[in-house]
């Protein structure tokens, strides 16, 4: 869970820190207040052996109201949720899962992975934060790469 935690946490504030207008020392504590958050909201909703159960109860959201969650980590660095909402996208969606963080940005939006690990018993987990394509994706405005789905057709 803490590696889950970290990723979504750390995403949260480089898209502040992108946004510009908020110092080094309040981003470092709005992320360390932001995982005290997530980790005491997720602690009894974490199933690592069904890792959809709890999903919607762990999602990050903000789409016209800022999520919880932010709002009270923002509110220790002294961030109204009217600054927040000039900062952070108006449409977002963090889904912060047992093995898998992933994100997507306004309604139409791509989803991208931010983390992946195989469940228990597979490959070493690996932190996908380095991959430019998202990240760059993102800030030069298009949509993000999506996840590839194998899809049945049938034919009559």
């Amino acid at each position: 869970m803490r590696t889950e935690i970290s990723t979504a946490a750390a995403f949260v504030t480089r898209l502040l820190r992108a946004a510009g207008g908020v110092g080094e020392e309040q981003l470092r504590c709005f992320r360390e207040c932001l995982q005290e958050a997530m980790h005491e909201h997720y602690k009894h909703h974490w199933f690592p052996l069904v890792p959809s159960k709890g999903s919607g109860y762990r999602c990050i959201r903000i789409n016209h109201k800022m999520d919880p969650l932010i709002g009270k980590a923002a509110g220790m660095i002294g961030l109204s949720h009217e600054r927040l909402f000039q900062l952070l996208p108006s449409e977002l969606t963090l889904w912060v899962d047992p093995f898998e963080v992933s994100y997507r940005i306004g309604e139409d939006g791509s989803i991208c992975v931010l983390y992946e690990s195989p469940q228990p018993g597979g490959k070493v987990a690996k932190q996908l934060e380095s991959r430019t394509s998202c990240k760059e994706e993102w800030r030069i405005g298009r949509s993000s790469p999506s996840k590839s789905y194998n899809m049945m057709t049938v034919s009559s």
